[in-house]
């Protein structure tokens, strides 16, 4: 049985990946270790409580003592590292936790792989991968045109871009410093189920849903390159399998919107599958809110590295994408209550230390 060790597998984006790769591979068997903050959610993960496949551990990235008993005991074939704090507002107001996480976090599983990985037998060493996930605002802002590469220049602009740059150093400098067998991803603005309602698009269609104001930063034209979750997961797992090690793959969703065209998409959607009496346009409910304090004005992916060497390509484009995530919010009520029962009740971050 292979076997991977997920960090962060109880978020949204490393909830996806555990679910999804049970459910394509009988033979894989996955230990997620995950802190369960606030937005760690185990009702992600609850059609695998009987599945002996999935093994859970609720701790921290930063115990390296943790670490090296897990990699001992279960002897993993790879890391797949999610674990991150990675809400640009939240970092706003708090950036110690992020730096905390993401890169004394990193560091310390970058030094329990490596310990682990040079005493692997060969065939065991040379299976092994490091595989880092993180995101493309560590590039910092694009102008009206253009798209980051690979190779464009780290410029990150938030607390939460910088401790996602500083982890992302440390990957590399693992791999051509020691050798470690690592793959880094940058994703672009993801979406769909399971995701923490502090996010704009979970967080306007449940605002929407109960006829609450929509807050929409600025003047809305801010753009994004939006990826489908399950696309995600799946481009991580072509390059955990394909990947060359040492390289550095961008993952897009080639569907560039403006936040304001993002939740006028959602009003829509909300007017025609849940309408209601009191209010049968909801694009009356968008309020414009004084702007994120360094809010990066465009990010737009070019993934042709990932899609002529490794074959990917994002199968979901933004209207279907949008129009399943609409749904399983409206499908899943309990779910929603159970994370609005904790301390986060909507309200809006990232206004502490504006200029």
């Amino acid at each position: 049985m292979r076997t991977l060790l997920v960090t962060g597998g109880a978020g949204f984006i490393g909830g996806n990946y555990v679910l999804r790769s049970l459910s394509q591979d009988a033979a894989l068997r996955i230990i997620n270790l995950d802190l369960l903050t606030y937005a760690g959610n185990l009702d992600t993960l609850a059609s695998l409580a009987h599945d002996p496949r999935h093994v859970f551990v609720q701790g921290d990235i930063v115990d390296s003592q943790l670490v090296a008993r897990l990699l001992l005991e279960y002897a993993p074939d790879a890391i797949v590292n999610f674990a991150a704090e990675s809400h640009v507002d939240r970092s706003i107001d708090g950036p110690a936790a992020f730096v905390q996480t993401n890169i004394v976090g990193t560091l310390n599983l970058l030094q329990c792989a490596l310990d682990y990985w040079r005493t692997l037998a060969s065939g065991h060493r040379s299976r092994f991968r490091f595989l880092h996930v993180s995101t493309d605002e560590v590039y910092g802002s694009l102008g009206e045109s253009g798209a980051f590469t690979e190779s464009t220049p780290y410029a990150p602009n938030s607390p939460y871009a910088a401790s996602k740059a500083g982890s992302d150093h440390l990957v590399r400098a693992f791999h051509h410093t020691y050798g470690l067998p690592v793959l880094t991803t940058n994703c672009s603005n993801n979406y769909g189920p399971y995701q923490f309602p502090e996010k704009l698009i979970p967080l306007v269609i449940l605002n929407a849903l109960m006829l609450k104001p929509l807050p929409v930063y600025g003047d809305g034209l801010q753009v994004r390159d939006w990826l489908f979750v399950q696309d995600h997961v799946d481009a991580i797992h072509t390059v955990l399998l394909r990947g060359v090690c040492g390289e550095v793959y961008n993952i897009g969703g080639s569907s560039e919107r403006t936040n304001l065209q993002v939740v006028n998409a959602i009003c829509a959607a909300l007017d025609s599958k849940a309408p209601h009496v009191a209010c049968a346009d909801r694009t009356q409910l968008i309020e414009h809110v004084a702007d994120r304090p360094g809010h990066d004005r465009r990010y737009a992916i070019d993934c042709s590295k990932l899609s002529a060497s490794l074959g990917w390509q994002p199968a979901v484009n933004f209207e279907h994408g949008l129009a399943q995530t609409v749904d399983w919010y409206l499908a899943n009520s309990k779910w929603i209550e159970r994370v609005r029962n904790g301390s986060y009740q909507g309200e809006r971050l990232g206004l502490a230390g504006a200029a």
